[in-house]
Protein backbone atom coordinates (compact mmCIF):
# COMPACT_ATOMS: atom_id res chain seq x y z
CA UNK A 1 0.00 0.00 0.00
CA UNK A 2 0.82 3.62 -0.53
CA UNK A 3 -0.69 6.60 -1.90
CA UNK A 4 -0.08 10.69 -1.63
CA UNK A 5 -1.09 12.61 0.65
CA UNK A 6 -2.77 15.34 -0.05
CA UNK A 7 -3.26 14.20 -3.91
CA UNK A 8 -4.44 11.39 -3.28
CA UNK A 9 -7.27 9.43 -1.19
CA UNK A 10 -6.22 7.56 1.67
CA UNK A 11 -7.39 3.91 1.09
CA UNK A 12 -7.14 2.75 4.89
CA UNK A 13 -10.19 3.64 7.07
CA UNK A 14 -7.83 5.85 9.44
CA UNK A 15 -4.94 8.01 8.25
CA UNK A 16 -1.50 5.92 9.15
CA UNK A 17 0.63 8.94 9.52
CA UNK A 18 0.23 9.73 13.34
CA UNK A 19 -0.19 5.98 13.75
CA UNK A 20 3.46 5.96 11.96
CA UNK A 21 5.39 8.32 14.18
CA UNK A 22 5.27 7.07 17.25
CA UNK A 23 5.78 7.11 20.04
CA UNK A 24 5.35 10.90 20.61
CA UNK A 25 5.92 12.61 23.64
CA UNK A 26 3.43 15.05 25.39
CA UNK A 27 4.43 18.95 25.38
CA UNK A 28 1.61 19.40 28.43
CA UNK A 29 2.39 23.21 28.09
CA UNK A 30 1.00 25.59 30.88
CA UNK A 31 1.30 29.29 30.12
CA UNK A 32 -0.82 32.89 30.90
CA UNK A 33 -1.70 35.39 29.27
CA UNK A 34 -1.25 39.04 29.65
CA UNK A 35 -4.38 39.47 31.30
CA UNK A 36 -3.38 36.84 33.73
CA UNK A 37 -5.63 34.06 32.58
CA UNK A 38 -3.93 30.79 33.37
CA UNK A 39 -3.59 28.09 30.16
CA UNK A 40 -3.09 24.70 30.31
CA UNK A 41 -3.25 22.11 26.85
CA UNK A 42 -0.64 18.96 25.71
CA UNK A 43 0.58 19.14 22.47
CA UNK A 44 2.24 15.80 21.00
CA UNK A 45 3.81 17.65 18.36
CA UNK A 46 6.71 18.44 20.81
CA UNK A 47 10.20 17.33 21.32
CA UNK A 48 13.79 18.14 22.20
CA UNK A 49 16.10 20.16 19.51
CA UNK A 50 19.20 20.28 21.27
CA UNK A 51 21.49 20.18 25.05
CA UNK A 52 24.11 22.66 25.14
CA UNK A 53 21.56 24.57 25.66
CA UNK A 54 19.18 22.35 25.76
CA UNK A 55 16.01 24.00 23.49
CA UNK A 56 12.51 22.50 22.90
CA UNK A 57 9.98 22.70 20.19
CA UNK A 58 6.14 22.04 19.78
CA UNK A 59 3.55 22.51 16.95
CA UNK A 60 0.46 23.80 17.08
CA UNK A 61 -2.15 23.93 14.52
CA UNK A 62 -4.50 26.93 14.72
CA UNK A 63 -8.09 25.79 15.25
CA UNK A 64 -10.84 25.35 12.53
CA UNK A 65 -12.17 28.61 12.10
CA UNK A 66 -8.20 30.27 12.21
CA UNK A 67 -7.67 30.96 15.35
CA UNK A 68 -4.52 30.42 16.55
CA UNK A 69 -3.92 28.78 19.85
CA UNK A 70 -3.73 30.29 23.34
CA UNK A 71 -0.54 28.71 24.31
CA UNK A 72 0.99 29.84 21.26
CA UNK A 73 -0.17 33.20 21.73
CA UNK A 74 0.47 33.28 25.45
CA UNK A 75 4.13 32.43 24.92
CA UNK A 76 4.88 35.09 22.73
CA UNK A 77 3.06 37.62 24.21
CA UNK A 78 4.92 37.11 27.53
CA UNK A 79 8.11 35.21 26.79
CA UNK A 80 7.40 32.08 28.36
CA UNK A 81 5.46 28.46 28.74
CA UNK A 82 6.31 25.75 30.93
CA UNK A 83 6.56 21.87 30.31
CA UNK A 84 5.12 19.53 32.60
CA UNK A 85 5.48 15.72 32.17
CA UNK A 86 2.48 13.88 31.46
CA UNK A 87 2.00 10.72 33.37
CA UNK A 88 -0.18 8.13 33.15
CA UNK A 89 -1.70 8.77 36.54
CA UNK A 90 -2.47 12.35 34.92
CA UNK A 91 -3.83 11.05 31.91
CA UNK A 92 -7.24 11.85 33.00
CA UNK A 93 -6.38 15.52 33.53
CA UNK A 94 -4.46 15.85 30.10
CA UNK A 95 -7.26 14.42 28.20
CA UNK A 96 -9.86 17.40 30.28
CA UNK A 97 -6.62 20.05 29.31
CA UNK A 98 -7.02 19.03 25.50
CA UNK A 99 -10.91 20.29 25.56
CA UNK A 100 -10.95 23.74 23.80
CA UNK A 101 -12.52 25.54 26.10
CA UNK A 102 -13.74 29.62 26.06
CA UNK A 103 -11.68 31.80 26.21
CA UNK A 104 -10.48 33.11 29.81
CA UNK A 105 -11.50 29.64 31.44
CA UNK A 106 -8.79 28.81 34.11
CA UNK A 107 -7.78 25.47 32.72
CA UNK A 108 -5.83 24.36 35.39
CA UNK A 109 -9.23 24.47 37.43
CA UNK A 110 -11.06 22.27 34.78
CA UNK A 111 -8.40 19.70 34.66
CA UNK A 112 -8.51 19.53 38.37
CA UNK A 113 -4.33 19.87 38.89
CA UNK A 114 -2.82 22.37 40.84
CA UNK A 115 -1.07 25.77 40.13
CA UNK A 116 2.18 26.27 41.74
CA UNK A 117 4.95 28.97 41.20
CA UNK A 118 7.51 28.63 38.71
CA UNK A 119 11.56 29.98 39.59
CA UNK A 120 11.59 32.22 36.36
CA UNK A 121 8.91 31.54 34.30
CA UNK A 122 5.75 33.63 35.11
CA UNK A 123 3.79 31.04 34.56
CA UNK A 124 2.59 28.15 36.80
CA UNK A 125 3.78 24.64 36.77
CA UNK A 126 1.15 21.27 37.35
CA UNK A 127 2.14 20.38 41.04
CA UNK A 128 0.92 16.90 40.20
CA UNK A 129 3.30 16.57 37.81
CA UNK A 130 7.55 15.14 38.43
CA UNK A 131 9.33 17.04 35.87
CA UNK A 132 8.67 20.34 34.56
CA UNK A 133 11.12 22.70 32.17
CA UNK A 134 10.42 26.70 32.74
CA UNK A 135 11.37 27.46 29.25
CA UNK A 136 11.82 30.89 27.24
CA UNK A 137 10.00 31.81 24.24
CA UNK A 138 12.83 32.07 21.70
CA UNK A 139 10.50 32.48 18.05
CA UNK A 140 8.03 31.38 15.88
CA UNK A 141 7.82 29.66 12.40
CA UNK A 142 4.71 29.76 10.92
CA UNK A 143 3.48 26.98 8.13
CA UNK A 144 1.57 27.18 5.80
CA UNK A 145 -1.20 24.32 5.88
CA UNK A 146 -3.83 22.78 3.02
CA UNK A 147 -6.83 23.99 5.12
CA UNK A 148 -7.63 26.32 8.44
CA UNK A 149 -6.45 23.69 10.54
CA UNK A 150 -3.62 22.46 8.84
CA UNK A 151 -1.78 25.79 9.65
CA UNK A 152 0.85 25.15 12.08
CA UNK A 153 3.35 27.38 14.60
CA UNK A 154 5.93 25.49 15.23
CA UNK A 155 6.98 26.95 18.53
CA UNK A 156 11.22 27.17 20.01
CA UNK A 157 12.48 27.77 23.13
CA UNK A 158 15.13 27.59 25.33
CA UNK A 159 15.39 25.64 28.96
CA UNK A 160 16.03 27.86 31.77
CA UNK A 161 15.57 25.49 34.88
CA UNK A 162 14.48 22.00 35.20
CA UNK A 163 12.63 20.64 38.21
CA UNK A 164 12.42 16.73 39.35
CA UNK A 165 10.42 15.55 42.54
CA UNK A 166 13.29 14.10 44.57
CA UNK A 167 10.87 10.88 44.96
CA UNK A 168 11.51 10.13 41.59
CA UNK A 169 15.32 10.43 41.84
CA UNK A 170 17.25 7.31 41.69
CA UNK A 171 20.43 6.55 43.90
CA UNK A 172 22.63 6.49 40.88
CA UNK A 173 21.50 10.18 39.67
CA UNK A 174 19.26 8.76 37.52
CA UNK A 175 15.31 9.38 36.92
CA UNK A 176 13.05 6.46 37.77
CA UNK A 177 11.02 6.05 34.43
CA UNK A 178 9.39 3.34 34.96
CA UNK A 179 7.81 4.19 37.96
CA UNK A 180 6.98 7.55 36.17
CA UNK A 181 5.27 5.96 33.35
CA UNK A 182 5.66 9.07 30.84
CA UNK A 183 2.65 9.21 29.06
CA UNK A 184 3.09 8.91 24.74
CA UNK A 185 0.61 9.45 22.18
CA UNK A 186 0.54 6.88 19.52
CA UNK A 187 -1.64 7.44 16.40
CA UNK A 188 -5.82 7.42 16.46
CA UNK A 189 -7.47 7.69 19.81
CA UNK A 190 -4.79 5.72 21.15
CA UNK A 191 -1.77 6.62 23.91
CA UNK A 192 0.73 4.46 25.54
CA UNK A 193 3.07 4.61 28.70
CA UNK A 194 6.86 4.00 29.33
CA UNK A 195 7.00 0.89 31.66
CA UNK A 196 10.13 -1.13 30.18
CA UNK A 197 13.59 0.48 29.57
CA UNK A 198 16.62 -1.16 28.36
CA UNK A 199 20.12 0.50 27.62
CA UNK A 200 22.38 0.37 24.73
CA UNK A 201 25.39 2.11 24.54
CA UNK A 202 27.35 2.72 21.08
CA UNK A 203 30.45 1.00 21.09
CA UNK A 204 33.66 3.29 21.20
CA UNK A 205 31.82 6.14 22.07
CA UNK A 206 33.59 8.26 24.76
CA UNK A 207 34.31 11.83 26.03
CA UNK A 208 32.46 14.30 24.42
CA UNK A 209 30.48 12.04 22.08
CA UNK A 210 29.37 10.39 25.09
CA UNK A 211 28.67 13.49 27.02
CA UNK A 212 26.14 14.52 23.69
CA UNK A 213 24.86 10.72 24.00
CA UNK A 214 23.70 11.27 27.62
CA UNK A 215 22.59 15.33 27.17
CA UNK A 216 25.02 16.51 29.52
CA UNK A 217 27.46 20.01 28.68
CA UNK A 218 30.61 18.62 29.42
CA UNK A 219 31.76 21.92 30.28
CA UNK A 220 29.01 22.55 32.64
CA UNK A 221 27.57 19.12 34.50
CA UNK A 222 30.45 17.65 36.31
CA UNK A 223 28.96 14.07 36.91
CA UNK A 224 30.90 11.70 35.30
CA UNK A 225 30.47 8.81 32.71
CA UNK A 226 29.49 5.52 34.30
Amino acid sequence: MHYAPGQEPCPLSFSPFKSCTVPRPIGWLSTISANGTLNLAPYSQWQNLSFDPPLVMFAANQLSNGERKHTVINAEETGWFVWNMATYALRDAVNLSAIEWPTGEDEFVRAGVTPVASINAPCPRVEESPAHFECRYLSTHRLRGNSNHGWVDVVYGEVERIHIADEVIMPDGKIDITRIRPLARLGYYDYTSVTDVFEMRIPGASGAAAAGLEGRASNTDSSTEE
